[in-house]
This record gives C-alpha cells, sequence and structure tokens, in this order.
C-alpha cells in the first residue's frame, strides 16, 4: 500500500507549513482538491486510509480524519464505511493551471510577475504613502464624520425601491436625459449662473475622470499645456499621460500670471490652458475678475481651450462664490470640471463636464467605454436631494463647521508659527497654504513629524528654490485633534530647524 501511485504522488506533490495560522488540515485539503482539479486524482480513485494519511505526512491520525472530513464536506470525496475514500466525479469546478513540476501548494501562489512584456508609465507611479501615525495631514478633504450616516440609509432604501430605477436597468438602451441630469442642470444653473441644458452636461465618477476624458480628447503627443507653478499632481500625471508637454506659468496674488503667456507664447501654439480660478492649488490664491476676463479674451484669439476645475466651489466662508469662467463664456473656449455632493459619503460625490454641445456628446462617448452602466442608484438618490433641496441645507451646514475649524487652525498657527510660518486666511476651501520663512527640508519634516505620530504625504510637501511650503488640509480634523497635530508639527519643525541651523 505505502508503494501505490496514489501516495507516491502524495509524497511528491503535498507541502505544508505548521508555522502558517491555516490549519494543517486546510491546507493539505486545499492541496488535494488541486490535484482532483489538475486531473492527478481522477473519478473513483481510493484514497489512503486515514491511519496511512498520517503515516505519509507524519501528521496525528487526527489531522488525517480532520482532512477527509474537510473533502467530503466540500464534495470531493465520498468516505464509504468500512470500504474507503474515493474520489468523486470532477463537477463544472475551476481548474488551477500550473506548471506541474511544482508541488501542488505552490499553485495556489499568484505569479508575481508576467511572462511578457507590457508598457509601464512613469507618470501613473502612486502618490499613496502607508502610515501608523494617529494623526495626518491631507491637501484639504472634508469630514466624513461630519454626514448624517441614518439619513443616507433612508435615502438609499428609497432610492433602491424607486419604479424609474427599475426601468433603467431594464432598459439600459433607452435614450433620454435621466431626471438626474435634468436636476443637475437645473441646481448648476441655479448655483454658478449657468445657462445649459443636458445636452452640455457630462457626469463622471469623479473630478479626475472628468479630466481624463477631457484630456483624451484635447490632448494629441507633444501638445503644450499651461498650468500653474506648482500645480496639482494628478492633473499634470494625466496630462502627462496623454503625452502632453507641460510649462509652467507664475501665479502670484492675483492669481496665473496672463501678461507672461501674451509675452511667451505665440498664437495656435498652446492647446489648453488649466487653471483652478476659484481657487489655485495648491496655494488657495483666486484669479482676479480682470485675469478672468483677459484669459477668455486670449483663449479666443491664440485658440487653445481653457480647463477650469472648480474642485470646491461649494465650500465659501465669506461672501459670495465668484461664479465660474464658463458661466461667461460665449465662444466655446471653457470646459468647465466640477464636483456635487462633497457634503455627502465619498462614494455618493460624483464629478461632471459642463461644455459646448459637440464636445460633451464627443467625452459621452468615452464614458460609454470606461462607465456604461454608470451609478443609477447614486444618481437616483442625488437627483432627489436636489429637487428636496437637501444637498444645499447639508452644504450650509458643513460650513459652518469647517469655517469654525478654519479659524482655530489660525488661532493656533499664530500661537505656534507666528515668527516661523507665513499664510493667509481664505475665505473659502479646506486648505491653507503654509509658508515656512526658513528654507528646512520638508522631507526632513515629515521624518519627524512620523516620529511623533503625524503623518504629512508627499503630495502637500511643495519644495525648490523658491518655496518651501506644505499645503495644510484642516476640513478633516476637529478642535482637539487639530491642536494635537499643530504640537507636534511645531516639535517636529523645531527638530529639523536645529539641523538647518547646524549646517
Amino acid at each position: 500500500m505505502i508503494d501505490s501511485p496514489v501516495n507516491t504522488l502524495f509524497k511528491q506533490l503535498i507541502d505544508f507549513d505548521k508555522s502558517l495560522p491555516q490549519p494543517v488540515y486546510m491546507q493539505v485539503s486545499q492541496q488535494i482538491v488541486n490535484a482532483i482539479q489538475r486531473n492527478y486524482l481522477t473519478k473513483d480513485t481510493m484514497l489512503p486510509g486515514t491511519r496511512v494519511l498520517g503515516q505519509l505526512l507524519k501528521v496525528h491520525r487526527n489531522t488525517a480524519v480532520a482532512i477527509y472530513e474537510e473533502l467530503a464536506a466540500q464534495g470531493w470525496v465520498e468516505i464509504i464505511p468500512n470500504k474507503g475514500t474515493f474520489v468523486l466525479e470532477l463537477a463544472l469546478k475551476t481548474a488551477k493551471i500550473k506548471a506541474p513540476s511544482q508541488k501542488i501548494n505552490q499553485a495556489t501562489t499568484a505569479s508575481q510577475t508576467t511572462g511578457f512584456p507590457f508598457q509601464k508609465s512613469f507618470h501613473l507611479a502612486s502618490t499613496i504613502q502607508l502610515t501608523n501615525a494617529k494623526y495626518s495631514i491631507n491637501e484639504g478633504k472634508p469630514d466624513l464624520r461630519l454626514h448624517p450616516v441614518n439619513q443616507f440609509t433612508r435615502w438609499y432604501s428609497a432610492a433602491m425601491k424607486r419604479k424609474t430605477l427599475i426601468k433603467k436597468w431594464n432598459s439600459p438602451n433607452e435614450f433620454s436625459y435621466s431626471l438626474f441630469q435634468t436636476q443637475l442642470c437645473n441646481y448648476l444653473n441655479a448655483t454658478r449662473g449657468f445657462h445649459i441644458s443636458p445636452n452640455n452636461l457630462l457626469s463622471t465618477r469623479s473630478t479626475e475622470m472628468s479630466l481624463y476624458i477631457v484630456s483624451q480628447l484635447l490632448i494629441k503627443q507633444n501638445d503644450l499645456v499651461l498650468v500653474g507653478h506648482l500645480s496639482n499632481y494628478a492633473a499634470n500625471m494625466i496630462f502627462q499621460q496623454a503625452g502632453a508637454t507641460i510649462k509652467t506659468i507664475p501665479v502670484d496674488t492675483d492669481g496665473l500670471d496672463i501678461e507672461y503667456i501674451k509675452k511667451h507664447f505665440i498664437k495656435r501654439s498652446i492647446r489648453c490652458v488649466y487653471i483652478c480660478t476659484h481657487r489655485d492649488y495648491p496655494t488657495a490664491v483666486a484669479l482676479s475678475a480682470e485675469r478672468r476676463l483677459t484669459l477668455i479674451q486670449l483663449a479666443s484669439d491664440y485658440g487653445f481651450a481653457i480647463i477650469e476645475d472648480d474642485y470646491d466651489y461649494d465650500f465659501q466662508f465669506e461672501g459670495s462664490a465668484m461664479l465660474p469662467m464658463a458661466s461667461s463664456d460665449t465662444n466655446g473656449m471653457v470646459i468647465y470640471l466640477g464636483k456635487l455632493g462633497q457634503s455627502l459619503f465619498p462614494s455618493f460625490q460624483t464629478g461632471f463636464v459642463v461644455g459646448p454641445e459637440n464636445l460633451i456628446s464627443e467625452a459621452n462617448n468615452y464614458l460609454q467605454l470606461l462607465d456604461k452602466q454608470g451609478d443609477l442608484i447614486q444618481e437616483q438618490m442625488l437627483s432627489e436631494l436636489i429637487n428636496e433641496g437637501e444637498i444645499y441645507r447639508l452644504m450650509k451646514k458643513n460650513i459652518v463647521v469647517y469655517k469654525q475649524r478654519r479659524d482655530d487652525l489660525c488661532r493656533l498657527l499664530t500661537d505656534y508659527f507666528l515668527e516661523i510660518a507665513q499664510w493667509n486666511i481664505p475665505a473659502g476651501g479646506l486648505a491653507i497654504w503654509l509658508q515656512f520663512q526658513s528654507k528646512i527640508s520638508l522631507v526632513q519634516l515629515a521624518e519627524e513629524a512620523e516620529k511623533n505620530d503625524l503623518f504629512l504625504p508627499k503630495t502637500i510637501l511643495y519644495q525648490d528654490k523658491n518655496t518651501c511650503a506644505i499645503r495644510f488640509g484642516f476640513g478633516h480634523l476637529d478642535t482637539k485633534e487639530m491642536a494635537s497635530v499643530i504640537k507636534k508639527l511645531k516639535s517636529a519643525y523645531n527638530t529639523v530647524a536645529v539641523r538647518f541651523l547646524e549646517n
């Protein structure tokens, strides 16, 4: 019996590790399943008895019993009393295909590299960093804790029960502008001064998706794209992936320097200008009204498109938010990117593009490739929240909280960083541009901060020969957390500043 083919197969192919958290009987049973899937063990094959299996694998007989009981429970073998354990017919199971020279346990390990070449993209290198720090500073994200969880449950449940939703699922190819598109148009016309209809609007999952689709339409290899100095790293990655050549334009207290464009570039040489008019990213400086008008006229004269990214229009603390440039564009030069639902959970936020009808029609073709169905439940819910005014009420309610947090941060900065850094109090948005007077190493600052349980991601650090600043997002921090963050940041700064002075 010891020399039977099945026993020999088990000795050659089964391997396990007692140090792993997964029980031995589970490791072995999975490997026997793999052998059955690969047709090493065929129908009606008699497996070794539990005593023999224990001797083969050098495990206790109880473990061998557990192996066969697990296989029987999954329907791979049949245990017949006084006769033995037999392999059942291979049902419609998914076979795992792997080189037969490997042990069966290795067949469950995914390959780490491809066996074929593929095109890598330097521009899409991940910016994600992992940390165990308790606190963090981000680029300016909302606080999820402010979102009404119980209300979301009711809204979502109600949206799921709508008969119109079932109709959309059953008729995916039926062409008509949805209630959501109509409601979103009405909302944007009322809040942003637009005069658009649904054929001027494209709804996407996010601003990044919007920009990706627009870049595919606009940009060919080596096309010139102008962005503000420092600019949005995510937008730059998208432009570079599309093949653009990026040039930076100076940004001062009035925003992007439009005269610089006039002096350094000629007509028809620019493909598009990317700009955050309401609040420049990362500096939060607003483009002046005079420069807005000049830029629109220059776009018409030079023949370039303006991509207007209005990423935080909803967070205005003082006065009224300036209307987008796109609201006064009569020549079809501006493509407007925005967000809706930033006072909702991230999964219910949506991006959108506003532009001339012919561009939106073509952009919709790209969207059909990327996201044909979309999120019908989300659209149903958002259309109802717009119609009922709930989005506006949530936004106004949260603005009160975020304004208080901005003021708390500015007071703490005054207490701890008055002689060390400069900042302006923004009229809106969820981030402050904090500029250090001494050109310390921000990389070292981040390293020291993490030792103090505070994480500074590299995406908020801006340093070159003229800049030493961080984009300090405060929206996700309450007053107590903010006080802890500022103290930890100051402690890290003091450590790095001492090194800076010593050098």
